[in-house]
């Protein structure tokens, strides 16, 4: 709960405003049953019409105040309450986007987005119920017994049995539904995880003929949803019979003994109806604290995974003796006995690299799927950190560069392009906010894409679906490339985002490619991508096995040599 009071810090003058009506509602609320004992025992009894007027006059003017205090509390209630999940929210993609590759492994996107619109959903009606009645029951409680005891101690000593009662009773329902609701949002974020997966892969799923398997996979999820809620919502809802049964036996003994008391002439008439009404009034209030328990206990199970989210340590952020004037200008990469692992696992990707990239040199990385060409492209823009040795760009290690010059000078296209939601001259400047449509243009003739562009009904105008879903694998590419090709970057990687090219169009791609002054890694299992390169590295099993060009690795490596053969047939090895 750290981040909801810290969150609020911000407001605590409209809390206050907040408070301080519903304290004024409290106070009315509080004072009409003792107004009302007056009016009986000293107008209606005594037929004093004057006396009757004078405390209903009181009693409606409180009336109109006790309303007005309610609809501007309401008012500054909800004002604090949107501006807190707006506050939360913000911090929280902020948290999210600084996250390293480790941090998002950590954290499945479906709990994130459930974090982002549930949780947060649950803390505000929290906040809301806290400055519109969470304050206002327990006070009423007390209060009402206070006045209870102020109009008549003798009848009013049923509370000192019933009301502590109650209240730990209702502790330990808090303490319970607590650990019941954290299971519900659990569960809500695998069901969310199922619905992602489906939404995702709805295509696959009927090409595949599996929905009958993904029904019977969302009905898992939604069965465990579903009993975790009821097993919840039936702790709260079996609370609240106990507490009005106490309640309304409290009732009934008031009235049995007020008689007793009024007969005796220790009481009035007044007296009795004035503590009937604090003991409904407190009825009321406890009767309340089964929604309130119920809002207390989703509120701090949501309350304590955010602060899982934002206290979340990230292992890779940028060091604190980063030097701003470090730039990325020629573009040489250099690996140093570089070795690599991923968190949680026991064994390198990558083993004891070492190699230098000259500037503008264009290098093919080629390997059997797992030889670790992904993993060594993601330590370049320091997406993870190198487990052992240190990879250098101009000869600083990257570790020594604020990460936004470093990567705000390499143009990355990973093996899935990812476009987004809008036109594609929108996700085509997504790699540079300043481009101009002349920029936008000249990248996508680059990307050998402009052509398919314009034929398009809306040529650059045309809306992308979610992840491209209107283009096909090509067009994708090609839309990533441009987008990587508009920043003019010094670095260039592409990790076998060529793949759904056809030869041709290839081809012109890296001629155009071979125009702009950067250094090129391209990483593809195609060997004619890799025959028009300076340089090819073999990997295999995290390992550089070889470096040369085409020609040299076909007479010096089996394993180059085997490759070539699988693409062209034993014979044409030589002759490519």
């Amino acid at each position: 709960m750290k981040y909801v009071a810290r969150f609020l810090k911000p407001y605590y003058f409209q809390m206050a405003i907040a408070w301080f009506l519903m304290l004024t509602e409290l106070a009315v609320e509080l004072m009409l049953p003792f107004f009302l004992g007056k009016m009986i025992d000293e107008g209606i009894q005594t037929q004093e019409l004057d006396t009757i007027i004078f405390w209903g006059s009181i009693m409606v003017g409180l009336a109109i105040l006790s309303f007005a205090a309610g609809i501007i509390n309401s008012f500054f209630s909800a004002h604090v309450t949107f501006k807190f999940g707006y506050d939360m929210r913000q911090r929280l993609f902020e948290k999210v986007q600084a996250f390293s590759f480790k941090n998002l492994n950590e954290y499945p996107t479906s709990s994130l987005v459930t974090r982002f619109t549930n949780d947060i959903r649950m803390i505000q009606n929290g906040i809301f119920m806290g400055l519109r009645i969470m304050l206002r029951a327990p006070l009423l409680v007390l209060g009402g017994v206070i006045m209870a005891f102020l109009v008549n101690w003798r009848i009013a000593l049923i509370f000192l049995v019933t009301v502590p009662l109650l209240i730990g009773f209702l502790l330990f329902v808090v303490m319970k539904a607590g650990k019941l609701f954290r299971k519900v949002q659990e569960r809500l974020d695998n069901v969310n995880r199922v619905m992602q997966e489906n939404l995702s892969g709805i295509r696959l799923i009927k090409a595949f003929v599996r929905k009958k398997h993904e029904t019977n996979r969302f009905m898992g999820a939604n069965t465990e949803l579903m009993q975790n809620t009821k097993k919840a919502l039936r702790l709260i809802e079996t609370s609240m019979p106990v507490l009005l049964f106490v309640m309304n036996m409290s009732l009934l003994f008031i009235l049995w003994y007020g008689n007793i008391e009024v007969g005796n002439n220790n009481a009035q008439v007044g007296d009795v109806v004035a503590i009937v009404n604090y003991a409904l009034r407190v009825s009321m209030a406890i009767s309340m604290f089964g929604f309130l328990t119920m809002a207390i206990a989703r509120m701090k199970a949501s309350s304590d995974r955010i602060a899982q989210v934002l206290d979340a340590e990230i292992d890779l952020v940028e060091s604190e003796y980063a030097n701003e004037q470090y730039r990325v200008n020629d573009g040489t990469i250099e690996f140093s006995n570089v070795s690599f692992r991923y968190p949680n696992l026991k064994e390198d990707v990558l083993s004891e690299l070492s190699f230098t990239v000259q500037p503008q040199e264009k290098i093919t990385i080629i390997g059997a799927t797992g030889s670790g060409k992904t993993s060594l492209f993601q330590l370049i823009p320091r997406l993870y950190d190198a487990t052992k040795g240190s990879v250098f760009i101009d000869g600083h290690d990257v570790r020594d560069y604020k990460l936004d010059y470093l990567r705000g000078a390499i143009g990355y296209v990973p093996q899935a392009p990812l476009l987004f939601t809008g036109s594609i001259r929108e996700n085509i400047r997504w790699g540079k906010n300043d481009a101009s449509e002349d920029d936008i243009i000249q990248a996508a003739k680059d990307a050998q894409i402009h052509d398919t562009i314009k034929n398009l009904p809306n040529g650059y105008d045309t809306q992308i679906g979610q992840k491209g879903v209107n283009l096909s694998g090509g067009q994708k590419q090609r839309v990533s490339i441009a987008r990587a090709l508009i920043r003019h970057p010094k670095i260039l990687m592409l990790d076998d985002s060529t793949s759904a090219l056809d030869l041709k169009t290839e081809s012109r791609l890296l001629d155009a490619i071979n125009q702009y002054e950067c250094t090129t890694l391209i990483v593809t299992q195609k060997v004619t991508t890799a025959m028009s390169t300076d340089r090819i590295f073999l990997m295999d099993d995290g390992q550089l096995l070889d470096v040369g060009r085409h020609d040299q690795l076909v007479k010096t490596s089996d394993l180059y040599r085997k490759i070539v053969e699988s693409q062209f047939g034993k014979e044409d090895v030589h002759e490519h």
